[in-house]
């Protein structure tokens, strides 16, 4: 029975040796973090010294700039109203031109199944003929009705 007690009185000094270990490595940790935010601390309290300088600064340029953006549709009209009093404008036309795509008159076939040939005579664009384009031929797929989505998907390749 004497063993026994003299290995339970090591197995618990071996314990404390451990927790006391395990506390002064915990206590080394807690020492440097509290080291590092001590510098902290003073870093913070010299940005805070200078934004208590700048501050006003900061709420004046506010300030202004509020001022120029209440201001700037007034400047935006004002320099619109100059512009078109100095620009020169040319004379209107004794009849005004027609309005035409930039990119031309587009062939259609669905004016071509209706009869409808556009005037081009008065546009500075003649007719698709003149410039080697052949005439449409008619869709094959006009007057068969409607059948069901093949014929109407055919009909679309007209």
């Amino acid at each position: 029975m004497t063993l026994l007690v003299v290995l339970t009185v090591i197995e618990i000094v071996v314990l404390i040796a451990a927790l006391a270990f395990y506390l002064f490595w915990v206590g080394t940790l807690l020492a440097r973090i509290a080291t590092n935010l001590e510098e902290c601390a003073e870093i913070v309290r010299g940005i805070v010294a200078d934004a208590a300088l700048i501050g006003p600064g900061v709420e004046h340029i506010n300030e202004t700039g509020g001022v120029v953006a209440g201001a700037l549709p007034l400047l935006y009209g004002m320099a619109e109203e100059i512009v078109t009093d100095v620009t020169p404008r040319p004379g209107q036309p004794a009849e005004p031109e027609p309005a035409r795509p930039a990119s031309g008159t587009r062939r259609s076939r669905l004016l071509h199944a209706v009869g409808f040939s556009p005037d081009l005579s008065r546009t500075s664009r003649a007719a698709p003929e003149s410039e080697g384009f052949p005439t449409l031929p008619p869709c094959p797929f006009e007057g068969v009705g409607n059948q069901g989505k093949r014929n109407a998907a055919a009909r679309s390749r007209c």
